[in-house]
């Protein structure tokens, strides 16, 4: 285990902004596991598992936490068939391009409306992150995991999975994904990569992929009211606060130009959320975890 103290969260986020922790704590080998407990009682403080920080807004200032960074980057690769399905297993720290390479590579389907998408095997498995009518959840087999200190496998029946959520017994944020294996299925190639490549321009055309980003930064409140449309209505598509600035391209993605804060971002979500209470009568829920404490 590898640790560091009083790390920027800065630039551990897809987001740029974010003040110090207490510490970092890098699992690079499953023996570390159990020297974990011991570390976190030591150093105080609330423990915040971290993996590319693609879906974080970490608050300015000095943060009462412990970031635990497992850096599992095993795989991907192939780990047998089951019930007509081929098992591509991929630890938590393997970029989620890299797997979509490797699916492409090999002629695996499944996974291709989650291109574009940044950051984790373990982040998009611990947010069920998806894309083009595509999620994490569905796809999954099995996964491996620390709960309550111990190393489980969860097949993916023991699962709860909803919209950017994934529980365990009815639990989120209380485990740390090691490995995912997917259940995918043989296909040609370049249909696979032509799909991905359409799923990408698509995704470009449409959000700031390239952006200092998280995301987006607030929960659609129904399959046929997105937030990115209740934003533009009630006027925020490229509006700017503080070197922070939601996206002209798509009016539900919170982006850094460079200079911001999470000061600046966290007033400007609670206008846009002020705004669309006002003016449609809902309460817009955050999807970009905020740390260490949501918004009111």
């Amino acid at each position: 285990m590898r640790e560091m103290p009083s790390p920027y969260l800065a630039p551990r986020t897809t987001l740029r902004v974010g003040g110090t922790a207490i510490a970092e704590l890098v699992l690079e080998h499953r023996e570390d596991i159990a020297l974990l407990p011991e570390r976190l009682r030591a150093l105080g403080g609330t423990p915040l598992v971290l993996g590319a920080g693609s879906n974080i807004l970490a608050r300015d200032g000095e943060l009462p936490l412990v970031l635990v960074r497992p850096q599992f980057t095993d795989g991907p690769e192939i780990a047998g068939e089951r019930d007509g399905k081929v098992l591509v297993r991929a630890g938590a720290g393997v970029p989620m391009a890299r797997l979509l390479r490797f699916c492409a590579v090999n002629g695996l389907s499944g996974l291709e409306g989650l291109v574009g998408i940044p950051g984790s095997v373990g982040g998009a498995v611990a947010m069920n992150a998806g894309s083009h009518g595509t999620e994490t959840g569905k796809n999954i087999v099995e996964i491996q995991v620390v709960i309550d200190n111990t190393i489980q496998c969860i097949n993916a029946g023991e699962l709860q999975y909803g919209y950017r959520s994934m529980c365990i017994n009815g639990k989120k944020n209380d485990f740390i994904v090691l490995e995912a294996t997917f259940g995918l299925t043989v296909a040609e190639r370049d249909g696979i990569c032509n799909c991905m490549r359409h799923n990408f321009f698509k995704k470009k055309s449409k959000q700031p992929v390239t952006a200092w980003s998280a995301g987006c930064v607030f929960k659609n409140p129904s399959p046929e009211m997105s937030a990115g449309r209740l934003l533009d209505a009630a006027g925020f598509k490229g509006r700017k606060l503080g070197g922070m600035a939601f996206s002209t391209l798509h009016a539900n993605f919170l982006i850094n130009e460079g200079k911001g804060s999470a000061t600046a971002a966290l007033a400007l979500l609670q206008e846009a959320r002020e705004a669309v209470r006002q003016r449609f009568g809902i309460e817009l829920e955050p999807e970009v975890r905020i740390v260490p404490c949501p918004l009111p």
